[in-house]
């Protein structure tokens, strides 16, 4: 293995672990966050039910206040009763002194029931402080550990930071700015060959590119960017490397979805064509091959894709997909990693599938037709 791609092995295992520690240290306080976002919620409870406490005493206070003036009013009654000179006085006074019992009586249910209240009230208290105290004493515990993590966290990313730079200063310029590329889109920018296929996207390599590889040859896959390169020692023995490649699914001629592969497009290059047929229209979307990018603005036009869009179907290989028109617009401006390697897989096989039957049909033409 040459030293540059082992560079370039050590660069890719210190940048997905500087990814993952990033992650986990942007993480940390979210999850603190979430906590503390509770704790507001429990410190409202314990708000809501001491305010409702509150609320309840004052309203036990004012109808004691007004029971004292009624029994004052009843006392006032009925020393006014012993010198009335009518009987119409007299049946008047007692009709007041009647009115204000009433009332009396009103405002005592009305304090029993605050006082049942007051016993439900106190328990919700207590109940909302005891939760408090729990979950403050939680969220330190997660301060301490999220502190602590990210402590550790810092400290790593400190020493595969230092590996990555080390790393990077020993690839060539040229080489370092194509893997840059190809993992920010990717998540990897280099990948092993092996059983004569590109394991970032299992596409089955041309032949002499295998070789090539296998030679020490600094070669990238034509289906996903990555860097390739070979390890003698993973290869699978040479029984297992011959075991016949699955054969290929066959599109679907009367789909109402289809994916075209362009080698060349209008000066784009490489493109996946996606063409979406819906109530007698077909939309026609366009995608960089290599990075999932679209291109341009999504297009409508009336009729079926093959009527709609003939231009586009010439020198194009037809492949699998079936993604709904509206999954199409959820993607926006790039195809999903996982779509984009379904897509190149696919095309890899219906290459390798062209290969095959062509070299069958030269195997088959007269020497004479063949010169």
């Amino acid at each position: 293995m040459s030293p540059a791609i082992e560079h370039l092995i050590a660069l890719q295992t210190a940048d997905r672990e500087i990814q993952r520690l990033k992650t986990e240290i942007a993480e940390l306080p979210k999850r603190v966050a979430a906590i503390e976002q509770k704790l507001a919620g429990t410190k409202a409870s314990l708000d809501k039910a001491r305010a409702a406490v509150k609320t309840d005493d004052a309203a036990r206070r004012k109808y004691e206040t007004a029971i004292t003036d009624l029994r004052a009013k009843i006392s006032k009654y009925r020393d006014q009763s012993l010198e009335v000179k009518t009987n119409e006085q007299y049946k008047a006074l007692m009709r007041e002194i009647q009115f204000a019992e009433q009332e009396i009586s009103a405002d005592e249910d009305k304090i029993l029931e605050l006082m049942v209240n007051a016993e439900i009230r106190d328990k919700e208290v207590k109940a909302a402080e005891a939760e408090l105290k729990e979950e403050m004493a939680e969220i330190e515990k997660e301060k301490a550990a999220a502190r602590e993590v990210t402590a550790q966290d810092q400290k790593a990313l400190a020493e595969w930071t230092a590996k990555r730079d080390a790393a990077r200063s020993a690839v060539d310029p040229e080489l370092l700015r194509h893997y840059d590329r190809v993992f920010k889109f990717r998540g990897s920018g280099i990948a092993e060959v092996r059983d004569q296929k590109c394991m970032g996207c299992s596409v089955v390599l041309r032949p002499q590119t295998y070789n090539q590889v296998c030679a020490g040859e600094l070669l990238h896959c034509d289906s996903c960017q990555r860097i390739l390169y070979f390890d003698a020692s993973r290869e699978a023995p040479a029984e297992q490397a011959e075991k016949p490649i699955r054969r290929r699914p066959r599109p679907k001629v009367d789909a109402s979805q289809a994916w075209y592969y362009r080698a060349e497009y209008g000066g784009d290059g490489e493109v996946f064509l996606s063409f979406a047929n819906a109530e007698g229209t077909t939309a026609r979307r366009i995608y960089d091959a290599a990075t999932g990018r679209k291109l341009g603005d999504t297009l409508v036009r009336e009729g079926s894709y093959r009527q709609a869009f003939p231009e586009d179907l010439n020198d194009a290989i037809r492949l699998n997909g079936s993604w709904s028109d509206a999954e199409q617009d959820e993607w926006g401006a790039e195809l999903p990693s996982s779509v984009l390697d379904v897509l190149q897989r696919d095309l890899g096989l219906a290459r390798a599938e062209r290969a095959a039957h062509h070299g069958k049909d030269a195997a088959h033409t007269p020497a004479s037709v063949a010169s």
